[in-house]
C-alpha cells in the first residue's frame, strides 16, 4: 500500500520590517537651559533620568504631523518605495495635530499618498507597539503588502516648563517604519495590554470632552502632562520587564537568544532594570533617551533607526513599552535586513 504524500506545509508570511527612517528637529534643548528656566541641574537631570538634552519642534504652525511627514518621506527616498505603493498608514500619537482629521490623514496628504486608509492609534508611549501589532494583521492576512507605521509626538505642546517633575523628561520627534510580508523573516508575536485604573497617575487633565478647553482651564494650567513620577516608575518597571520576558517565555528565548532589547525610552533606570530582568548586558540594550529624551511613541522606532547600521537579518528583537492609561506592549520580531 503506497505512502499518501501530503503537501508540504508552507511558511507562515510574517510582516516584516523593511526599512525604517527617523527625524527629530534642528532645536535642541539642553540640561543646562533648562536650569535657566527651573531649579534643576544637569547633574540632577542625568542622575534620574540619563537625559542630557532633548529635541524641541520650533515654528510657527508646525504640529505632529511634520514630523511624521519628514520621516514618511525619508523612508520612501530611502526604501525607493513609490508613494502611490502605500496600501495603509498608522500613526501612533499622542499629540495629535487636530481632534479631527487625523495625523495620518495630515501625513498622507503631506506625502502625496492619496486614496488609501489611514488612522492613529492613541496608547500613549505604548502607541508605536499598538500600531505595529495591528499593521501586522493586514500583512498576515494577504489584505496589504506595503504598510506604513508611525510614531510622533511633539510633546513640547502640552508639557509646563515651569514644572521641574515632567519639563526635563520630554522631547520631540518621529519614526516610520515600512512593513511588508515576508516568509523567513518578520513579527514573531506581539502582546499589548492596559488597565485603566492608571489614569489618575498620568494624564492630561483639560481639552477632551470630559472637560472641554476654557478660560478656567487654561488659566489653571489644566492643559498640560500630570505625571505622579513614583506610581508611573513603579508600574512603568513592572509592566515592561513583564511584557519582554513574558515573551521570552512564550517563544522559548533564553537571554543568550535575544539579539537586542528595544524599550521605550522613559527613563534610564527602567531600561536598566527591565534589561536585568531579561539578564541582558547593557551591549545589547538600545538606548537613545541621553540625546531625544522621551519623544513618547517615537522612541521605538528612533531607538531602530539610531542602532539600524549595527542590526543583522535574523536578529531577534523584543520590543517593549509602557505608556499612559496605563498601556503596555511588546513585539518579538526577526530583523529582516543587514547594513543599507
Amino acid at each position: 500500500m503506497s505512502k499518501i504524500k501530503r503537501p508540504a506545509r508552507k511558511a507562515p508570511i510574517r510582516a516584516a520590517i523593511t526599512g525604517v527612517y527617523g527625524y527629530v528637529p534642528p532645536d535642541v534643548l539642553t540640561n543646562a537651559e533648562l536650569a535657566e528656566m527651573v531649579e534643576t541641574s544637569d547633574q540632577w537631570i542625568t542622575e534620574r533620568t540619563g537625559i542630557k538634552e532633548r529635541h524641541i519642534l520650533k515654528g510657527k504652525g508646525l504640529g505632529t504631523s511634520h514630523m511624521g511627514a519628514q520621516a514618511v518621506q525619508g523612508l520612501l527616498a530611502k526604501t525607493k518605495t513609490a508613494a502611490e505603493a502605500v496600501e495603509l498608514l498608522i500613526c501612533a500619537t499622542t499629540t495629535p495635530d487636530f481632534v479631527f482629521p487625523s495625523t495620518a490623514n495630515l501625513i498622507c496628504d503631506m506625502c502625496d499618498i492619496r486614496c488609501i486608509g489611514s488612522f492613529d492609534v492613541q496608547a500613549a508611549c505604548s502607541g508605536f507597539v499598538y500600531a505595529l501589532a495591528i499593521a501586522a494583521q493586514f500583512i498576515e492576512t494577504g489584505k496589504y503588502k506595503k504598510i506604513v507605521v508611525v510614531g510622533a509626538d511633539k510633546m513640547s505642546a502640552i508639557i509646563d516648563y515651569t514644572d521641574r517633575a515632567t519639563c526635563v523628561l520630554f522631547g520631540d520627534g518621529a519614526g516610520a517604519v515600512l512593513v511588508e510580508p515576508n516568509k523567513q523573516y518578520g513579527i514573531i508575536d506581539t502582546l499589548i495590554a492596559s488597565d485603566g485604573a492608571g489614569m489618575p497617575h498620568l494624564h492630561q487633565k483639560a481639552g477632551g470632552s470630559r472637560m472641554p478647553p476654557t478660560a478656567e482651564t487654561v488659566a489653571k494650567r489644566l492643559h498640560y502632562v500630570h505625571q505622579e513620577g513614583a506610581a508611573v516608575y513603579k508600574f512603568a518597571v513592572a509592566r515592561m520587564a513583564e511584557v519582554a520576558t513574558e515573551l521570552m517565555k512564550r517563544n522559548h528565548l533564553t537571554s543568550d537568544q535575544v539579539d537586542w532589547l528595544v524599550p521605550h525610552q522613559a527613563n534610564r533606570r527602567i531600561i536598566e532594570a527591565t534589561a536585568e530582568r531579561m539578564k541582558l548586558p547593557a551591549a545589547r540594550v538600545m538606548i537613545t533617551i541621553h540625546k531625544y529624551g522621551n519623544t513618547t511613541a517615537a522612541t521605538i522606532p528612533l531607538c531602530l533607526w539610531d542602532y539600524e547600521s549595527k542590526l543583522k537579518a535574523g536578529d531577534r528583537l523584543i520590543l517593549a513599552a509602557f505608556g499612559g492609561g496605563f498601556t503596555w506592549g511588546g513585539a518579538y520580531l526577526t530583523w529582516a535586513y543587514g547594513r543599507r
